[in-house]
C-alpha cells in the first residue's frame, strides 16, 4: 500500500472525506433567471435551453435524471417546461429551490405580457417591439431544431424508439390524436417492453464524470428523505393556495369569478401544452364569454410566442381582456390578469411536489423505466411536431386546411413565404452552429435584424 492510500484510509477513518457540495441558492438562482429571461420558443426551446444550463455546461443533473423528470411532467398538466423547471430546483434544493426555479420561469414572460397587454389595449400597435420579437422569434426556430437534435440523440436508441417517435409524429400532425393519447399509449409500449427502451434512452454527462446531484445523494442516504418531505408539504400549501381563492370567488358574480373557475378548470385538463388547449380555451373566452375577439385572441398567442416563459402565458393576456372590457379600466384587467396566472400556475407547482418524490422512489422500477423512457421517445415526435408547427407558421404568413379521409393537417401557401423571415433563420442557424455565439448572442444579432428588415427596409 502506497502512502497516498494510506492517507486516503486515514482520511476516510477520521470522516475527513469532502462531500461533494451542491451550488448555492443563489447561484442557482442567477442560473434559473436566466433561464426564464431567455426561455424564448415554447416548450421544446426552453427544455433545450434548461438542458443546456443544467446538464452540459455545470453538470448538476445527469441526463438520465432530467429525462426521467421531463417524462414525469410530460404527463402532467400543464406547462412542462415550466414544471420541469420546479421538480430540477427541487432536487438542487428543496421545495424552496422548485419555488424559486417554477417562479423565476414564470416571471419575466409574465411581466412583459403584462406591458405588452397594456400597450394593445392603449395604443392597439407596437410595430417597434412586434419586429424585434419577430427576430427572437425565427431565432428560437434553429434553437427548437438543435433541442431535437440532442433530445433525439439521447432518447433514440434502436429501431422501436425511432418507431415510436415517428408514430407520435404521424398521430399528432397527420391524424390530430389528443396528446394524452399518445402518451399513454407510449407508456404502455414501453412498460410492455421494458428492455427495448429503459437501457436506450437515457445518457450520461458529456464528460463522463458523475453529475454533482448524484454524488451529492450518493455521499449523503439521507438527501432523498429530505427532499420528500420538503415536497410533501409544498405540494399540500400549493393546493391550499390554488384552491381558497376560487371557492372566495365563486360566491361572487362578476368577471373575476369567472376568470377564477374557467382557469382553474383549464389547469388540469392542459395536457399537451398551450396548443392542446387553445381550440377550447378560443370557443369559450370568444363565443361563451366574449372577453375578446377571434383576431384578439390570435394577437395574444402572437405575445405569448415572442415573450419568454411558457406559450400558456396566452391566458394571462385573455384574463387581462377579459378584466379589461367588463371592470372597465386597466385596474380591473391587471386584478383579473393576476387571478389568471395564481389558478394557472399553482396548481402546476402542487402536481409537481406532490408527485416528484414518489417518482423518484420508483426510478428503479424495470416496467415504469420501460413506459417513462418510452414516453421520451414519443417526446423526440411532439417536438418535432411543434416545431413543424411553429415553423411553417413563422415562414409563411397564410396556412390552409388540406384532408383526405382521415388524414387533416394544415399545409403553407407558398406563396405567402415571409423572405424576412428566411434571412433571419438562416442568420441564426450560422451564427449558432457555424459561428458557436450562443443563444443570447444569437437572440439579439436577431432580434436586431428583424428590426432592421421589418421597420428598417419594410420586408
Amino acid at each position: 500500500m502506497n502512502d497516498q492510500s494510506k492517507l486516503d484510509d486515514e482520511a476516510a477513518l477520521s470522516g475527513d472525506i469532502q462531500v461533494p457540495q451542491l451550488p448555492s441558492l443563489a447561484e442557482a438562482t442567477r442560473v434559473w433567471l436566466r433561464i426564464g429571461c431567455l426561455s424564448f420558443g415554447g416548450p421544446a426551446g426552453q427544455i433545450a435551453l434548461m438542458h443546456r444550463e443544467v446538464v452540459d455546461e455545470r453538470h448538476w443533473i445527469s441526463d438520465r435524471r432530467f429525462l426521467h423528470a421531463l417524462n414525469f411532467c410530460s404527463l402532467l398538466p400543464g406547462p412542462e417546461a415550466q414544471q420541469l423547471a420546479t421538480y430540477l430546483g427541487w432536487l438542487l434544493h428543496g421545495a424552496k429551490g422548485g419555488l424559486i426555479a417554477g417562479l423565476l420561469f414564470i416571471l419575466p414572460g409574465a411581466l412583459v405580457m403584462f406591458v405588452l397587454s397594456a400597450i394593445f389595449v392603449i395604443a392597439g400597435d407596437v410595430p417597434v417591439v412586434a419586429a424585434l420579437f419577430f427576430g427572437l422569434k425565427c431565432a428560437v426556430l434553429v434553437i427548437v431544431f438543435e433541442a431535437l437534435l440532442k433530445v433525439a440523440r439521447r432518447a433514440l436508441k434502436g429501431k422501436l424508439p425511432w418507431l415510436l417517435a415517428a408514430a407520435a409524429f404521424g398521430s399528432l400532425f397527420l391524424f390530430s390524436v389528443p396528446f394524452p393519447a399518445v402518451v399513454l399509449s407510449a407508456a404502455l409500449v414501453g412498460a410492455l417492453a421494458p428492455g427495448v427502451f429503459s437501457g436506450g434512452a437515457h445518457g450520461e454527462v458529456k464528460s463522463g464524470s458523475p453529475a454533482l446531484l448524484d454524488a451529492v445523494m450518493a455521499a449523503d442516504p439521507d438527501y432523498a428523505k429530505g427532499l420528500a418531505k420538503s415536497a410533501r408539504r409544498a405540494g399540500i400549501l400549493s393546493l391550499a393556495a390554488w384552491v381558497a381563492p376560487v371557492l372566495a370567488l365563486l360566491p361572487f358574480a362578476g368577471v373575476y369569478a369567472d376568470v377564477a373557475w374557467f382557469f382553474s378548470k383549464m389547469a388540469v385538463v392542459t395536457f399537451g401544452g398551450a396548443y392542446a388547449v387553445l381550440t377550447y380555451v378560443a370557443q369559450e373566452a370568444v363565443e361563451g364569454y366574449a372577453w375578446l375577439s377571434a383576431a384578439e385572441m390570435l394577437t395574444g398567442l402572437g405575445l405569448a410566442e415572442t415573450t419568454p416563459g411558457p406559450l400558456i402565458l396566452v391566458l394571462q393576456f385573455v384574463g387581462f381582456l377579459a378584466g379589461y372590457g367588463q371592470e372597465a379600466g386597466l385596474a380591473g384587467a391587471v386584478i383579473a390578469a393576476l387571478i389568471t396566472l395564481w389558478v394557472t400556475f399553482a396548481p402546476c407547482f402542487a402536481f409537481v411536489f406532490l408527485g416528484a418524490p414518489a417518482i423518484e422512489r420508483l426510478q428503479e422500477k424495470r416496467a415504469l423505466a420501460g413506459a417513462l423512457a418510452a414516453i421520451t421517445a414519443a417526446v423526440v415526435g411532439v417536438i418535432a411536431n411543434l416545431a413543424l408547427w411553429f415553423g411553417l407558421r413563422v415562414v409563411f404568413n397564410e396556412m390552409q386546411a388540406v384532408g383526405w379521409g382521415a388524414v387533416s393537417l394544415d399545409l403553407p401557401v407558398l406563396q405567402s413565404i415571409d423572405p424576412a423571415a428566411v434571412i433571419i433563420v438562416l442568420l441564426a442557424a450560422v451564427a449558432l452552429f457555424r459561428f458557436k455565439l450562443g443563444v443570447l448572442k444569437t437572440l439579439s444579432l436577431c432580434s436586431l435584424a428583424g428590426l432592421l428588415l421589418k421597420v428598417g427596409l419594410g420586408l
